[in-house]
């Protein structure tokens, strides 16, 4: 419960299921928030609010204290002297303060806790492995953003501090996301209070129609006119053309009612405007959820915000609109949050997370190479990543992409970067993809820097000695990191090479070189690939004839869409068997992407994409991989694991069991969107959502609701949408929101995909996301789901 007065408040905070509380007095009043105009939504709560009001529990926590007191750190930055400077923990608990000094000028910078994707300790970036040997590694840490935001390297003046703000840093990360909607559902008239108190330029207290109207702006609302005159004129209870303190509190809070809430809080309720444990598991049931007695007294002990309430086992409005803006209320089945599919058949039964040209940063042309692109596609649970291997200076091999302008780095640093991030997302094994074009000498050297960095890792025997027999199991290789590469031949007589064609099917495609490159393969190397060995790819009869399991061939993008086309139930049975790996065409120079549910349809399971490369395709991917602890490793629907199958994509006939479905979903309404011009406060967004089905080409459909003008703060459609959907295994479901535009294309404001056997039925909130994938929190869509058989 959180009980504000005019002088002094009381705030007791119950946010999800933590037990820690606190109780904090404050003196000062609390319209004096402050609205980050930058952010589009509160993230900025200083001047009169205590920490303890947005990090609850940690108020006593000596790591916050000394955030909230401020800690100089060294700025460890490429060719730039070393730059000491104050950091601390705004009292908001939700961000960052720091202060520059150059020469005689100051400025000041914030960044919001939200935005921050990790921190690291010691030399885990590539600017500090580079740049930070002044300092013990001890010292150092790392802030990593979400999104294209450069790493923020700090070193401190001693372990004791980075371990400070590394620990206090981490515990304020795991709150800030679920505090942003507590902070929106509790405070939120508050802080809009706090914002029209900033209009009040003569400080009286009174507000005009147009200060409102003004102020209401910064928040993505541009009401119609005469809907906020009325407004205005309801509150106006003095009638004197100006609302006073009392009549702009009424103002905010029905501004920030949802009433569709209400309506079903209502609907389940009764006159009585309580909800028993009896009425919380009738509408439970209802949700599609298998709910006894004491679950629902679970939900109302976790969620309700008043104490007397909770002892009652009752649940008001408040805790119901908090449980339905929780995880528990998220249109994700949380069963299908963590591992919970079978790990323990052959890699090639699963789709696997999977990276092409990792070591970009930005495009293929003239983009910069960095081992922090290997982290961070590590860190999202990719489970492939790829090496392009060239000749460098004083015996070191490089990756770059050759004949480019794109920046090189050393594969040996390429190397300890995934020895250090492999597993820290994900237990399952990491493929290494390498495409070589060293000489001999440096081979060798590839093949000591793997063996000597990655120790015990690096798989170089077959579990059980047989690599006859099908492929091993995510499961039995936890923990290993495979090498994907050419395997000289055992019965050659040469025992150290063997001249091998390493002729690019991309190189074909795109360029069409007549003539061959022959690579020199050395043993040292060709003895690190076991599991994935590269071969050249002849037909899928012969392969489904000769090809052995551990055998895998890559194909185009433009190749894999011929066999789609030509074969597509014989590449269905294919990669029931073997590894594919599909990758984009080569001479894109804005590394975009290709469709990979194409890819998926017929069970190909290394579909790499370039992950710098934001887009609905890194969307796709994203929800594909969004379920099963987002470990990297999709199982595949058993019709693609079957090697007997009949399935083909282009005959939805052939769908081996498949139940078509018919797909309802009505969209209620969206909450506090961002906007798109937050500099400029009369753009507002006229958004509407659109809904997109991925899967078997049947399946494929867009549909979307009418645009509301002029409200990116709480626009209501009330719209049904109808899916039938052959496929559903195979189905992803992209929700889009799109602010509207007559003279040009539409801006994307926000999106979130996942897998259509990953949907729950019911009322629930969607959590949107930003073009890099970053959370656009406290922004939702509300909708309502059905799904029966057709």
């Amino acid at each position: 419960m959180l009980v504000l007065t005019k002088n002094q408040k009381t705030c007791r905070l119950d946010i999800d299921n933590w037990i820690l509380r606190s109780i904090v007095r404050v003196s000062k009043p609390y319209h004096k928030i402050i609205f980050s105009k930058k952010s589009g939504y509160s993230t900025k709560f200083v001047s009169s609010f205590p920490p303890a009001a947005f990090s609850p529990g940690l108020t006593d926590d000596e790591d916050i204290k000394i955030m909230l007191k401020g800690t100089s750190f060294w700025k460890v930055k490429t060719y730039q002297p070393r730059k000491q400077r104050l950091f601390r923990l705004l009292e908001d608990g939700m961000s960052i303060w720091f202060e520059t000094r150059f020469k005689k000028a100051r400025s000041k910078h914030i960044f919001s806790i939200l935005h921050v994707e990790s921190v690291r300790e010691g030399y885990q970036s590539e600017g500090l492995r580079k740049f930070g040997g002044s300092f013990a590694e001890e010292q150092c840490f790392t802030i990593v953003f979400r999104g294209k935001r450069k790493n923020l390297d700090l070193a401190a003046r001693t372990g004791t501090e980075a371990q400070q703000w590394v620990r206090g840093l981490t515990k304020l990360m795991v709150r800030c996301e679920a505090m942003i909607f507590y902070i929106v559902l509790t405070l939120g008239p508050t802080w809009i209070h706090g914002i029209l108190h900033e209009a009040d330029k003569d400080k009286d207290n009174k507000m005009s129609f147009k200060e409102i109207k003004n102020m209401l702006r910064i928040v993505n609302i541009d009401m119609n006119d005469i809907y906020a005159y009325q407004l205005f004129k309801e509150c106006d209870k003095s009638n004197n053309d100006r609302l006073e303190e009392s009549e702009i509190e009424e103002f905010c809070t029905r501004l920030m009612k949802r009433p569709e809430l209400e309506d079903i809080f209502h609907q389940y309720s009764g006159e009585d405007c309580v909800l028993s444990t009896e009425e919380l598991q009738e509408f439970l049931h209802d949700q599609g959820e298998e709910a006894n007695l004491q679950q629902a007294q679970h939900i109302i002990q976790t969620y309700e915000l008043n104490e007397k309430a909770r002892q009652h086992n009752l649940m008001m409005l408040d805790g119901f609109a908090m449980y339905l803006l929780s995880s528990a209320g998220n249109i994700l089945n949380q069963a299908h949050a963590g591992i919970y599919q079978d790990m323990s058949q052959p890699l090639c039964h699963y789709f696997i997370s999977s990276s092409h040209n990792t070591y970009l940063t930005d495009n293929q042309i003239g983009g910069a190479s960095s081992t922090e692109a290997y982290v961070r596609a590590l860190m999202k649970g990719c489970r492939c990543v790829e090496l392009d291997c060239w000749e460098g200076s004083n015996g070191e091999p490089i990756i770059y992409h050759g004949h480019t302008l794109t920046s090189k780095i050393l594969f040996r640093d390429v190397i300890e970067s995934i020895r250090d991030h492999a597993f820290k997302h994900s237990s399952y094994p990491v493929i290494l993809s390498l495409e070589n074009h060293c000489g001999l000498e440096q081979q060798s050297t590839m093949a000591h820097h793997l063996k000597t960095i990655l120790g015990d890792m690096l798989l170089i025997q077959p579990l059980d000695g047989d690599l006859s027999k099908q492929l091993p199991s995510p499961e039995q290789l936890k923990g290993k990191i495979l090498v994907k590469g050419k395997k000289l031949s055992e019965n050659k007589t040469d025992p150290r090479v063997y001249l091998i064609s390493n002729r690019e099917e991309e190189m074909q495609e795109e360029e069409d070189q007549r003539a061959k490159d022959v690579v020199q393969i050395s043993r040292e190397l060709s003895d690190v690939v076991v599991y994935c060995r590269a071969v050249p790819f002849q037909s899928l009869s012969d392969a489904l004839l000769y090809q052995k399991p551990a055998e895998m061939s890559s194909f185009s993008e433009r190749k894999a869409r011929k066999l789609i086309k030509d074969s597509g139930n014989l590449f269905v049975r294919y990669n029931t068997r073997y590894l594919s790996r599909i990758y984009p065409l080569g001479l894109k120079m804005n590394s975009s992407n290709y469709n990979p549910q194409e890819m998926w349809n017929v069970g190909c399971q290394f579909v790499a994409l370039n992950f710098q490369t934001p887009g609905v395709e890194m969307d796709l991917n994203d929800g594909r991989f969004l379920v099963n602890g987002r470990c990297g490793y999709v199982l595949k629907p058993a019709f693609l694991c079957n090697n007997q199958s009949n399935f083909d994509p282009k005959v939805p006939v052939h769908r081996s069991g498949q139940d078509p479905i018919v797909l309802t979903i009505k969209v209620i309404t969206a909450q506090q969107l961002p906007k798109l011009n937050k500099e400029k406060s009369s753009s507002i967004v006229d958004p509407f959502v659109r809904i997109e089905i991925h899967g078997i080409p049947a399946d494929c459909c867009k549909k979307q609701t009418e645009y509301q003008l002029n409200n990116g703060f709480n626009p209501c459609w009330n719209e049904t949408l109808i899916f039938q959907i052959q496929v559903p295994d195979l189905a992803l479901v992209r929700f889009v929101v799109e602010d509207y535009d007559t003279t040009s294309s539409n801006d994307f404001v926000g999106q979130f995909t996942l897998p259509l056997p990953s949907i729950r039925e019911g009322y629930r909130h969607i959590h949107l996301l930003s073009k890099d994938g970053a959370s656009l929190a406290p922004a939702t869509l509300f909708v309502h789901v059905r799904c029966r058989k057709m």
